[in-house]
């Protein structure tokens, strides 16, 4: 089962100049992945921040993970001989 993370994420010009973040905060999407990156569990985040729950720390994570696989680019297929 794959999160719908859209619920969580938003993007506007007016908020944050345009960085995403977790809807209807000022939280970046930057901001959530760095924080666990510097091993911070989600409950610790949610601590720090707590406009964010377990779902919408969840929904970055997706978030991420979905645009990774669109940035990666894929290694070429050898030719068969």
């Amino acid at each position: 089962m794959s999160m719908n993370y859209l619920q969580y994420i938003q993007r506007d010009p007016c908020i944050c100049g345009g960085e995403p973040v977790v809807t209807g905060t000022r939280v970046t999407i930057r901001t959530v992945l760095a924080s666990l990156a510097e091993g911070m569990s989600v409950q610790e985040i949610v601590a720090d921040f707590p406009a964010l729950t377990p779902a919408s720390v969840r929904a970055v994570i997706a978030f991420a993970a979905v645009s990774a696989e669109e940035d990666l680019p894929f290694p070429a297929i050898p030719a068969l001989a």
